[in-house]
């Protein structure tokens, strides 16, 4: 294993680095992370989503989360982009919003641009939800992406459940050990913090658009950094380099796991 970053790195690096962490084919992972953290790649992010498909080869997945944070009017996102509008502006704002179409409608660019090119990688499906969608390709890309509900951001009948279903793992690029979103589905499964009420826009069927209201667990990250020494501590976390980035490579359904046993131990009660 290198032990500094150095040099411009390709496919065949890239790929090398992926195989040395511990990436095997056929595996379904979520990668997560900053492209700028891997660092001077010869062909930009398009050739970092080629090694990491290269690495998992024909019978592997490769998974992002694409969300659309913007599709709302109660989200951080929004409170930024609205900030100081009067009421014709916030109106005006809101009757702009474009419907969430799960072909056409990019990544948010607070997710990152990893995620948006692994959206446009030819053959890529997506999840239909409107603000929490995830994005994948390769053969169990229906498996996890289908029956993405509404009321579901990142619960039981999301893409977070199915990749805890299909055994996946989480490449954490760049990244702190506690930024992934698959944890959050330890949030559902301990006592469930209150549901609030949410809108996006989405299509009508004569091709309109219309702002939906549903209900949806009030989840946040804010206890996910108290969660670093559990992860590393519990879980078989395989750590090393992706280009010039320190990575982490986590099992989604152990991490899953041990989190919901922190937050039951710590006032959170498990769900019936």
């Amino acid at each position: 294993m290198r032990s500094e970053p150095s040099g411009v790195h390709t496919v065949e690096s890239l790929t090398d680095d992926l195989r040395e962490l511990g990436v095997e084919p056929g595996d379904v992972l979520l990668a997560q992370g900053s492209l700028r953290a891997v660092g001077q790649v010869k062909g930009g992010g398009r050739t970092v989503v080629d090694a990491l498909r290269e690495a998992l080869g024909p019978r592997g997945t490769l998974v992002a989360y694409a969300a659309t944070p913007e599709n709302s009017d109660t989200s951080r996102l929004d409170r930024e982009h609205t900030a100081g509008m009067d009421a014709a502006q916030l109106a005006e704002y809101r009757a702009s919003m474009p419907a969430f179409d799960r072909l056409t409608t990019p990544v948010s660019r607070s997710i990152g641009r990893l995620a948006e090119e692994v959206r446009l990688t030819p053959g890529a499906l997506r999840s239909a939800h409107p603000q929490t969608s995830f994005t994948a390709v390769g053969p169990a890309a229906p498996a996890v992406l289908d029956g993405h509900a509404l009321e579901s951001h990142l619960g039981e009948e999301s893409p977070t459940a199915r990749l805890y279903d299909l055994g996946a793992r989480a490449l954490l690029i760049g990244v702190d050990l506690w930024v992934c979103t698959a944890y959050h589905l330890a949030d559902y499964r301990a006592d469930p913090p209150p549901s609030r009420p949410y809108r996006a826009v989405l299509p009508t069927a004569d091709g309109g658009k219309e702002w939906v209201p549903f209900q949806g667990l009030d989840i946040d990250d804010k206890h996910f950094p108290q969660l670093v020494p559990v992860v590393a501590r519990e879980c078989e976390v395989l750590n090393g380099r992706f280009g010039d980035a320190e990575c982490h490579l986590v099992p989604i359904a152990d991490a899953v796991d041990v989190i919901e046993k922190w937050l039951i131990a710590h006032g959170r009660q498990p769900k019936n």
